[in-house]
């Protein structure tokens, strides 16, 4: 009479965790070595992902606070190449543009500037002369650093505002001091915060344009015009700034957008990303390489532990699964502590630049999955190995 047929037993979840966990125990060192390679590279890859995420949204925040409404038209070349003088009535004109919410303009003085009259007029302090008008700062969201800007008294008398890098050059830390503009004392009366969206002028002393006409000869061409317009109505806005500014000769003047100029930093910093993206993933790869070996040595040294395993009924996909389970085990180790780390590391280096720090999930997420595809492949083979040997020739191995 013959008995209930036999069934291999098989693992169940927990005590394939369980084998797994002991597997990895008894090779400690070696075992944080291999990890350390997964989390290495997982590190780099989210905290890649993580900085130059933090620094596009600081980016955009300031684009936002800045504005991206802003357009410059700048005095160019005639066909001839020679300079050309934008009209004196340049900034009233683009004012009748409908769309056109504000527009300034500044326009270049012939000016030498130096700190005092000790100084030789052939060493003067590489600041430029700009004759500014009183609605300057609100065009372009500008504001002071210390001081007071022009108004409609100071800018007819001989009082200066510098920009942030012309007041070092020139060695004022605090509005009151005075400077020469050519053979006449001008007072500071404040100095500008540093202008992002038009860097040039924090190289510029700003004048009111009454003063330089009286003072320095300014002959009251504007050299740029600013214009702020809605959003929605820039492009169209850009299409006629310069045949508004220069009837005579639109192609003598220049339009441009600045923000266009930190729309490119943020181009420039994506082409950066994917560059250490490519570092981050060799050397995830490398990693993945020290798990697969973990995993060959460990097969190599408990043939004799895999021999008894299926003396004693372990069945090969058994096998299979115990050593898959410690590779995904070990690259899950290294996954989890190389995110964390990466997720420390744009938080720190965020919080030093001054940024939101931003992790987005998905890399989280993106960089776990990944080490669990690295760990298949890495202990497939071996596992693949492990299974295929014989009882007897694995329990008389030495």
């Amino acid at each position: 009479m013959s008995g209930p047929a036999l069934r291999p037993a098989r693992l169940s979840p927990a005590d394939v965790l369980r084998v797994g966990a002991e597997g990895l125990r008894s090779r400690r060192t070696r075992v944080v070595l291999s990890a350390l390679g997964i989390a290495i590279g997982i590190a780099t890859m989210v905290a890649v992902i993580g900085l130059s995420t933090s620094s596009r949204a600081d980016l955009m925040n300031r684009l936002d606070r800045l504005g991206t409404n802003l357009l410059t038209a700048e005095a160019g070349q005639d066909a001839m190449g020679q300079d050309v003088k934008l009209p004196k009535s340049a900034v009233a004109m683009v004012q009748r543009i409908g769309p056109v919410q504000h527009a300034t303009s500044v326009g270049t003085v012939d000016a030498r500037v130096r700190r005092s009259d000790a100084v030789p007029e052939e060493m003067a302090a590489g600041v430029t002369v700009q004759a500014a008008r009183t609605d300057l700062l609100d065009t372009l969201n500008a504001r002071m650093d210390q001081g007071s800007w022009l108004n409609r008294a100071s800018e007819r008398l001989p009082t200066v505002v510098l920009g942030s890098v012309a007041a070092d050059r020139l060695g004022i830390t605090a509005p009151g001091a005075k400077i020469l503009l050519n053979d006449r004392w001008y007072a500071v009366t404040g100095i500008l915060a540093p202008i992002e969206l038009v860097p040039t002028l924090d190289r510029t002393a700003l004048v009111g344009s009454p003063s330089a006409e009286r003072y320095l000869g300014f002959d009251g061409h504007p050299s740029v015009i600013f214009e702020r317009s809605p959003d929605a109505s820039v492009e169209a806005v850009g299409e006629v700034l310069a045949r508004t500014v220069n009837p005579s000769d639109e192609n003598a003047v220049k339009v441009s957008r600045p923000s266009d100029a930190l729309a490119a930093k943020a181009a420039t910093d994506e082409g950066l990303t994917s560059l250490m993206l490519g570092l981050g993933a060799v050397a995830l790869l490398v990693g993945g390489v020290g798990v697969a070996n973990t995993m060959v040595v460990s097969v190599l040294e408990r043939r004799q532990e895999i021999g008894l395993r299926r003396a004693l009924g372990a069945t090969r996909g058994s096998i299979r699964i115990q050593f898959l389970a410690e590779s995904l085990m070990l690259s899950a180790l290294g996954g989890l502590a190389g995110a964390a780390l990466g997720a420390a590391a744009t938080f720190a280096f965020a919080r030093a630049q001054g940024w939101t720090a931003v992790v987005p999930p998905w890399s989280l997420a993106g960089g776990l999955g990944a080490t669990l595809v690295i760990g298949v492949i890495a202990g497939l083979y071996p596992a693949v190995r492990a299974s295929r040997l014989h009882p007897t020739v694995a329990l008389s191995a030495t």
